[in-house]
């Protein structure tokens, strides 16, 4: 990412936490409003931070993927739906803890398991049948909603519901959680922990193994790839099946790490939002994670405004993340490079 964008981000990241601290301070301490902020702030970035992961596994691959809303949506549902009948079938006499255990893995697996499958189905449609991949993530966007809408009903209403194991438990980081002030920062679930360094490994896989070459290569220039022996087809493939499960973690944090229920629509435009953040990260994971900090830090004023009392009106902070999303997808703050072959299908006889 380049410099004058990262100074923008960190900027405006900046001015988001001062208006809160500069608005609360009368009635909280400062210093207690910035921690919360910025623990907040890591902990809202969760889902954006993977979907973005997500979108640049696909794209670095050659692949658009404007079907993460989907994939987490379906995640969600389907991690919800595993850890609650999980929980209903499991023998009484097991322990609490060892029950809640076993619920909410079973639905971590649903999740990445469903995100996986709806990424194969965008695979198989957008490369081995060449369908405008714009297309195919709209439909798999539309049948995502329709199919945990209907099952949603079909499940949950009119009819007992089963008891929801809870949520994943808090991990205090060791020495640093119990630092005055700043201790909340160091204090987060696994998923918002596992999107940090998946970061760091997704950076890490594209620039320094021959894996990321691949995928660059094939998502730049696939015919030179394939002149090389580098299998164009089956590493998109491999790449959008990888997008499919971490957008399907992604859609785990809101079921199983956020709030123990599941609602219609309860993405709320996160996946879009996510691929907003990718692009003005330039599709890189570390420009992807500071766009996906900076949206997140306008959702965490959201929150803390309630939290704290601080005057802001909540329709004006309701939109910022999405006015955030306008402004970063208009190009002001520099412009951005996409893979070469970015959406375009691959016919090895073309």
């Amino acid at each position: 990412m380049e410099r004058r964008r990262f100074g923008f981000i960190i900027a405006m990241i900046v001015a988001i936490i001062g208006t809160a601290v500069a608005l609360g301070g009368q009635q909280v301490a400062p210093a207690l409003i910035a921690a919360s902020m910025l623990a907040t702030t890591l902990r809202v970035a969760t889902p954006l931070t993977l979907g973005a992961l997500s979108g640049i596994y696909c794209e670095r691959a050659g692949v658009v993927n404007i079907a993460i809303e989907g994939m987490m949506l379906g995640a969600a549902f389907f991690g919800y739906i595993a850890s609650v009948y999980t929980n209903a079938a499991l023998p009484p006499e097991l322990p609490e803890v060892a029950r809640a255990a076993l619920s909410i893995g079973a639905g971590l697996c649903a999740a990445l398991l469903s995100g996986g499958l709806l990424s194969l189905l965008h695979a198989m449609l957008s490369i081995t049948f060449k369908v405008d991949q714009i297309i195919s993530g709209v439909v798999i966007n539309v049948l995502a909603v329709g199919v945990t809408g209907f099952l949603n009903r079909a499940l949950f209403f009119g009819g007992s519901v089963p008891h929801a194991p809870g949520v994943l438990p808090t991990i205090a980081v060791p020495g640093l959680a119990d630092l005055p002030v700043i201790g909340p920062i160091f204090q987060q679930q696994p998923i918002a922990i596992t999107a940090i360094g998946l970061v760091v490994l997704t950076h890490f896989v594209l620039f320094y193994t021959r894996w990321g070459l691949r995928t660059r290569a094939v998502g730049e220039h696939p015919r030179a790839a394939d002149t090389v022996g580098i299998n164009v087809t089956r590493m998109r493939y491999a790449n959008v099946f990888i997008g499919g499960l971490i957008a399907g973690l992604g859609g785990a944090y809101f079921t199983l790490e956020s709030v123990p229920s599941f609602e219609p629509l309860m993405t709320n435009g996160r996946g879009f939002i996510a691929l907003a953040a990718m692009i003005f990260g330039n599709w890189s994971p570390f420009g992807a994670w500071s766009a996906s900090l900076l949206f997140g830090a306008a959702q965490a004023l959201q929150i803390n405004a309630q939290a704290f009392g601080i005057p802001v009106p909540a329709q004006f902070v309701g939109m910022l993340p999405y006015l955030l999303t306008m402004l970063a997808l208009t190009g002001i703050v520099g412009r951005t490079t996409p893979p070469a072959a970015d959406g375009q299908a691959y016919d090895k006889s073309g």
